[in-house]
């Protein structure tokens, strides 16, 4: 996260307000050698990497054309002080990204700390596979709509596809449901998953199907946080519906 601000060149602008100021005679070649080191000084400004670069470069031209201005028409102070302030304000904005990249990171740190306390909840992701308890052999799974549903049923499938059972529900309300269903003798051990059919009368609705799973730990890549579920997935944190 980065804050940025416009390219300001101060000591070209600088270059730009004293033109007026024209050097003495008595400057001679050495007021010309000034000039023209302070013009290659203005030169390498574009290619400048931070803000106190270019506020060096800014008060060694202010000190040559100072060393160089005509005393009857001397610089105008007020164009100065508005450069001088435009320095500042390019080292404060710099100054700022980096406190603000360093507690961007930090709170990176701070959340992963935290989501490690989530190791062993349960969670509800997006997906239709059944989680079956070992000892039980009692499925659960889960879906929502978005409106009411005057019947809704959920088949369980075998890994072929093909039905093992049916869980009728009757009507629901809108929103998020669980299910459990019993698993029989001849599916167990199998992966099993579940297709959700909801109705409104004879009007077909739109549901989403989401599984259960446990977390077994929490990463973070590119200071995005996510949970390693005992499936093998790795869901993004923000793509989590629910902790249990």
């Amino acid at each position: 996260m980065s804050i940025s601000a416009a390219n300001t060149n101060p000591a070209l602008n600088t270059l730009s307000a004293f033109g007026n100021s024209a050097a003495t005679p008595a400057a001679g070649a050495k007021g010309a050698a000034k000039a023209a080191a302070a013009g290659a000084d203005a030169s390498k400004l574009g290619a400048t990497q931070s803000a106190q670069e270019q506020s060096d470069r800014f008060l060694k031209l202010l000190v040559a054309q100072m060393s160089n201005q005509d005393p009857l028409n001397p610089m105008d102070s007020a164009q100065v002080t508005s450069q001088m302030a435009q320095i500042s304000t390019v080292q404060g904005v710099q100054t700022l990204n980096k406190t603000v990249s360093g507690l961007d990171s930090q709170f990176t740190q701070l959340q992963t700390m935290q989501g490690a306390a989530l190791v062993g909840h349960d969670v509800a992701t997006d997906g239709n596979s059944l989680r079956v308890d070992a000892d039980t052999h009692k499925g659960e799974g889960g879906f929502q709509i978005d409106s009411p549903a005057t019947s809704v049923n959920v088949d369980i499938l075998d890994p072929a596809g093909a039905t093992v059972g049916t869980v009728k529900l009757g009507p629901q309300e809108a929103g998020s449901h669980p299910f459990d269903f019993d698993v029989p003798a001849t599916a167990q051990g199998k992966a099993l998953t579940f297709r959700v059919s909801a109705m409104n009368n004879d009007a077909k609705l739109d549901s989403k199907s989401f599984a259960f799973n446990s977390i077994n730990a929490v990463s973070s890549t590119n200071g995005k946080l996510a949970v390693e579920l005992d499936d093998g997935r790795r869901v993004d944190y923000a793509d989590v519906r629910a902790f249990y």
